[in-house]
C-alpha cells in the first residue's frame, strides 16, 4: 500500500551551509495520526515547513511524495491545493479579525455545498468558537486560539493536516481537551502529523512515531513501542532510568542506545 506521505533522505540547509536535516526519512500511512518528537533545535518545524514548500529550494536532496506524486520544490499554494494543510506553531491566525472572518478566510475559493456542514462540524468540535464569533482572535485565551487555528485549517478539507507544537503554552486541561478534538478529527478520515515536545500526550493518541534529534531520525516504531523503550521513558516522558543509593546519589544513568 502506497503510504499517503513518503519522505526520502531529505536534506534541508539554511544559509545553503547549516543543516537543518540529514538524510531524513519517514512515512504517514492514511488515515491514521503520526507524531514527530525531539527537544528544541531537532528540526521538528523545519520538516513541516520543508513538507509544506514554505523554505525556499529545500530540501535540497532527498524527495517528497504525497499520494504517489511528487511534490518537493513546489510552491506552497499548489501544495496546499493537494490537501496539505499547516498549522504553524504561533498559530497564523488574523489577530484583529473576529473568529467568524478567521473562519470564513478557512473557506475561501472554495465553491461546494459542503460549507454549512463543515462549520457546523467545527462549531461541535470547538463549541466555544460558536460562542466567541464576534469576538476578535486576540482576545481569545491561548486555547481558544489553537482551537480557532485547528477549526480553519479543517475548513480547507485537508487530507494531511500538519500540527506545529499544539500544546505549546496551553494548560493541562486545554492541552488534553485539544488532543481529545484531534482524535475525532482522526476518525472523520483526515489523516494528521504532529510534531511535539509533550510525549505523553502524542504518543497517547497516534499510531506511530518518530524521535528526532540533530536533523535525523534516530528512532522509530508504533506508540505503545516507544512508550516501553527505556531511552524514550527518560529522556521524554520523565521516567528515569537512573539508580540511585539510599542516600539519594545517582550511581548509574543508563546510556542512549541510539
Amino acid at each position: 500500500m502506497i503510504p499517503l506521505l513518503k519522505i526520502a533522505s531529505i536534506e534541508t540547509l539554511y544559509f545553503d551551509r547549516i543543516y537543518a536535516l540529514h538524510g531524513l526519512s519517514l512515512e504517514v500511512r492514511e488515515k491514521e495520526i503520526f507524531t514527530v518528537l525531539g527537544p528544541n533545535g531537532a528540526g521538528k518545524t523545519t520538516l513541516l515547513k520543508t513538507i509544506a514548500g514554505l523554505l525556499k529550494d529545500q530540501p535540497r536532496k532527498g524527495t517528497i511524495e504525497f499520494s504517489g506524486n511528487k511534490i518537493h520544490r513546489l510552491p506552497p499554494e499548489k501544495i496546499s491545493s493537494l490537501g496539505i494543510v499547516y498549522v504553524p506553531e504561533d498559530r497564523g491566525l488574523f489577530r484583529e479579525l473576529t473568529v467568524e472572518e478567521n473562519l470564513d478566510l478557512g473557506c475561501w475559493g472554495r465553491k461546494d455545498q459542503g460549507i454549512r456542514d463543515d462549520l457546523q462540524f467545527v462549531y461541535s468540535l470547538f463549541p466555544i468558537l460558536e460562542e466567541r464569533k464576534i469576538q476578535q482572535a486576540e482576545t481569545l485565551s491561548g486555547g481558544e486560539q489553537q482551537m480557532l487555528a485547528i477549526a480553519r485549517a479543517l475548513l480547507r478539507r485537508p487530507r494531511l493536516l500538519m500540527l506545529d507544537e499544539p500544546s505549546l503554552g496551553l494548560a493541562p486541561l486545554v492541552a488534553r481537551s485539544v488532543y481529545d478534538a484531534l482524535i475525532q478529527i482522526s476518525q472523520t478520515g483526515t489523516t494528521i502529523l504532529i510534531v511535539e515536545q509533550n510525549a505523553r500526550l502524542a504518543l497517547k493518541i497516534a499510531h506511530y512515531g518518530y524521535i528526532l534529534e540533530g536533523g535525523r531520525i534516530v528512532l522509530e516504531g508504533t506508540s505503545k513501542e516507544l512508550e516501553e523503550n527505556e531511552d524514550v521513558k527518560e529522556l521524554y516522558l520523565g521516567l528515569s532510568g537512573e539508580t540511585i543509593s539510599p542516600k539519594g546519589w545517582r550511581l548509574y544513568k543508563k546510556r542512549r542506545t541510539w
